[in-house]
């Protein structure tokens, strides 16, 4: 499913028009961006949570040249689906 086919699906659910859950769903998801940039978890209640990780630096090994190599640390986001969640979508 795509943006597109999600916004027409969201407005034929509700009463809104395209054109307004279209900005409905951008401005979710623009808080749910702000909160994770400032590294708050964030809990959608009957769906998952997201948080922020960070990933230590760490050394890798090429198995075929056998070259190591450095990997940085990076900062990443995590997503763990409410049980609910997992039970609609297993059946």
């Amino acid at each position: 499913m795509n943006n597109k086919v999600f916004i027409s699906d969201l407005a034929s659910r509700t009463k809104y028009n395209s054109k307004e859950v279209s900005a409905l769903v951008s401005a979710t998801v623009s808080a749910i961006i702000n909160e994770l940039s400032e590294g708050n978890t964030i809990a959608i209640s009957g769906f998952g949570s997201f948080e922020v990780k960070k990933k230590l630096e760490r050394v890798l090994v090429n198995p075929t040249t056998k070259v190591r190599m450095l990997v940085p640390p990076k900062i990443v986001v995590n997503f763990k689906p409410n049980m609910s969640l997992k039970e609609k979508v297993k059946g």
